[in-house]
């Protein structure tokens, strides 16, 4: 077996944000050494990893000869150069997950058609070559208003997705391949985090419950575990491994999912790397999803999934009408609540809606950490430094 610690192993991660800020914690604490590629100078990860590459994550030539240079390349973040993942692999380097993976995944209209093909429950949809062709759908009625649009590639954190009401809001998006997705009516949006490594070992994290922003279209809160019936619980769970065999990844895969109103589970889209839905286990689980990433993509053994403790996660987004310097403000009111952790990404520069941070509650009693999480989304602000 590899000696990975304390060693001349390298870890390459392609990415530099607070996802991959989150892993290193993992590998530091296993005394890993890290290489990361980021095209920005201000990247998370800058500080804590052994080497830092300023790059740009969709060049060739960038990817695979940062890739080189490690023996074993993760990424995350999905708008990375696949072609250079490919090269790396036929040259013996491991990338996980592996560029198939990635390739099923990057592109959302190639991601649908697989779960056709591999009869993964999903929303009914239709992918068009461009944005001409879904306003022809429309006009022939083969597309009916209101359905979901999604742009195919560059979507992320609300972007890309829009719900169609009417015929002129297809003036507002953009060009380009895109699917019209059937608007489910749901009860709940679920997500589960499957782990598998090179062995074959596979484990599922508990369900977890997703609250959105009406408007941002962004995860607001994260429930552990989903306040559900333990038969839905139990058809999540087994949705999200048949999709974790179908793409036969390896690291982690969060699955997000829909509860229809008659109970049926429908996945609506994946990453193939840890995922908002899985911030609650840094407090709440025995194995937190970061460590968990580096034990499958390792090839070690998997940790505990279970949670010790019911968690809530409330992502701390720049509030609206505030961009520049970031300021904090009220973080020493709920630093005084109990079970409360915030974490700090460490961009400094908000603007609406960008992701800067998330804050853990912890409590026995899910409904009174959910009472907690109100009090610290109410609570903190993240505004701009005031001139």
């Amino acid at each position: 077996m590899i000696n990975y610690f304390s060693s001349d192993f390298k870890l390459g991660i392609l990415g530099g944000g607070q996802l991959g800020k989150m892993m290193l914690y993992e590998t530091r604490k296993y005394d890993i050494q890290t290489l990361v590629l980021d095209p920005s100078a201000e990247a998370p990860c800058k500080i804590s990893c052994n080497y830092f590459e300023q790059g740009d994550l969709m060049d060739y030539d960038t990817v695979l000869n940062f890739g080189r240079t490690a023996d074993v390349v993760t990424f995350e973040i999905e708008g990375v150069n696949i072609e250079a993942l490919k090269q790396l692999q036929a040259e013996g380097i491991k990338t996980f997950p592996s560029a198939d993976t990635l390739e099923k995944i990057q592109n959302k209209a190639i991601q649908k058609k697989f779960y056709s093909e591999q009869q993964i429950p999903t929303a009914d949809f239709k992918v068009f070559e461009n944005l001409e062709q879904l306003k022809n759908a429309v006009e022939q009625d083969e597309v009916k208003i209101p359905f979901v649009w999604k742009s195919a590639t560059g979507g992320y954190d609300g972007k890309g997705v829009s719900v169609i009401k009417q015929k002129e809001d297809l003036e507002t998006l953009s060009e380009g391949e895109c699917i019209a997705e059937e608007l489910v009516p749901f009860k709940n949006e679920l997500a589960v985090i499957v782990a598998r490594n090179p062995s074959g070992e596979k484990k599922t994290y508990p369900v977890v419950e997703m609250e959105f922003h009406p408007t941002a279209n962004q995860v607001e809160y994260v429930i552990c575990p989903a306040r559900i019936e333990e038969s839905v619980a139990e058809k999540a769970r087994k949705t999200a491994e048949k999709v974790s065999e179908a793409f036969q990844h390896v690291g982690l895969l969060a699955v997000e999912m829909f509860q229809t109103k008659d109970d049926r589970i429908l996945v609506n889209e994946v990453a193939p790397r840890p995922h908002n839905s899985g911030h609650y286990s840094i407090e709440a689980a025995y194995t937190n999803q970061f460590e968990q990433q580096v034990r499958a993509i390792l090839d070690l053994p998997l940790g505990n999934t279970d949670s010790k403790v019911g968690g809530i996660m409330v992502n701390l987004v720049g509030s609206e009408g505030h961009e520049g310097e970031v300021v904090y403000e009220n973080i020493e009111e709920i630093m005084k609540m109990d079970g409360v952790t915030p974490h700090i990404y460490g961009k400094k520069i908000t603007r609406p809606f960008r992701k800067m941070g998330h804050v853990t509650i912890v409590n026995k009693d899910l409904s009174e950490a959910r009472k907690i999480a109100e009090k610290v989304k109410n609570s903190i602000k993240v505004i701009s430094k005031k001139d």
